[in-house]
């Protein structure tokens, strides 16, 4: 039996590869197989964005590497396209392992004309209309009040719906998580809040961030279930994400569960942690021997069912040619021009934007000759 309100984080398989509790029926071979596919791919995929933020194909991106356990587990625990995701801005592995495509995520990143932003958002921010998957914002916790307000509509629409909302341990400092998470409680809305406690909002540790001993104890304060799960282990993930779903579903209210990560890279491209050194070298390397990869393959390993370093192999290189050929085909399709910016707002433009558009157009086909001549 699951509970709220724990001292320490619900685990099913430790750090080796051995479970501590029996595993649920579910977890077979074949599905933890899969599951290592997803974090591994994830993996990757951080890896050729940074070449490409290297290359100057894109100017920004976070990454989640040593979070994947907490967000595929978080994928598998949800309805997708069913339940609405208000996620943050390190939730690419959460998209993708909802089937976001490559090439939507890629497009987005890299601002083509195939984003389905256009251009507009800033890198990284992808969206998915089909996952209900909702634009991701920089602004800290800004998301929160918006996906409590949405699960209160589910709830007077009598859908069966929920709304998810993450977050990173930093969102909690913020008014607007407080705001968000009491009008959730309040309303008994059907919204699951999850924290990707990865330990550091930029250069600020948890332990400057707040009292508390955790960050799942604060779901008390607004009447609702708090869950502290291992991060790193993915059973343990999922079994508690589908829990507390079920439950808020249900039409139990909202919950909140903590999942205990790390993030072992940057903040992201702007931020050269190794540079700054807000944090430890020995501190990342205890956490990078925490890999919630290695577990799973240690688990597979403790089951009969080793993964060989061939078919490891091969997943990172089939990752990489699959981000190979995307970038290239998204790049095919050329980047956004100034016509947009009078698009997809008006259904009848304005006269004045009319005028405007029209004295750009002027403007442009004046300058065309010139810089022909140039």
């Amino acid at each position: 039996m699951i509970q709220p309100h724990t001292t320490n984080p619900i685990r099913y398989v430790a750090e080796d590869g051995e479970p501590i509790q029996a595993l649920p029926e579910r977890f077979t071979p074949e599905l933890l197989r899969s599951l290592h596919h997803d974090m591994l791919r994830a993996r990757e995929f951080d890896r050729k964005l940074i070449t490409l933020l290297r290359q100057g194909r894109t100017t920004f991106y976070a990454q989640s590497s040593g979070m994947e356990a907490t967000q595929v587990g978080l994928a598998r625990s949800l309805r997708a396209g069913h339940d609405w995701v208000w996620p943050y801005y390190r939730d690419h592995t959460l998209a993708l392992s909802m089937g976001m495509s490559m090439y939507d995520l890629l497009s987005q990143c890299l601002g083509t004309n195939s984003d389905s932003c256009r251009g507009r958002q800033m890198p990284h921010h992808f969206a998915s209309a089909a996952l209900k998957f909702v634009s991701i914002s920089s602004s800290i916790a800004s998301q929160v009040p918006p996906a409590a307000g949405s699960a209160m509509a589910q709830k007077y629409l009598g859908t069966d719906e929920i709304t998810v909302c993450t977050f990173g341990d930093g969102a909690t400092s913020e008014g607007d998580w407080h705001a968000g998470m009491n009008m959730a409680g309040a309303a008994k809305a059907p919204c699951l809040f999850v924290c990707e406690n990865n330990q550091w909002a930029i250069s600020t540790g948890v332990q400057q961030q707040t009292a508390s001993s955790s960050i799942h104890i604060k779901a008390q304060a607004y009447g609702m279930p708090g869950y502290y799960v291992d991060g790193n282990d993915i059973v343990a993930v999922m079994e508690v994400c589908a829990h507390a779903a079920a439950a808020v579903r249900a039409g139990e209210g909202p919950a909140l569960v903590e999942c205990l990560t790390y993030r072992v890279g940057s903040h992201s491209n702007a931020d050269a942690d190794a540079e700054k050194q807000y944090r430890t070298r020995d501190e990342v390397a205890a956490w990078l021997a925490r890999d919630p990869i290695v577990r799973v393959e240690k688990l597979l390993e403790h089951l009969g069912h080793p993964v060989s370093s061939e078919e490891r192999s091969e997943m990172i290189a089939q990752t990489h040619r699959e981000v190979d050929q995307q970038v290239l085909r998204a790049e095919a399709t050329g980047q956004p021009d100034w016509r947009i910016m009078f698009e997809d707002v008006y259904a009848d433009l304005p006269s004045h934007l009319r005028e405007q558009a029209a004295t750009l157009r002027a403007e442009q086909a004046r300058a065309e000759p010139e810089g022909v001549r140039a």
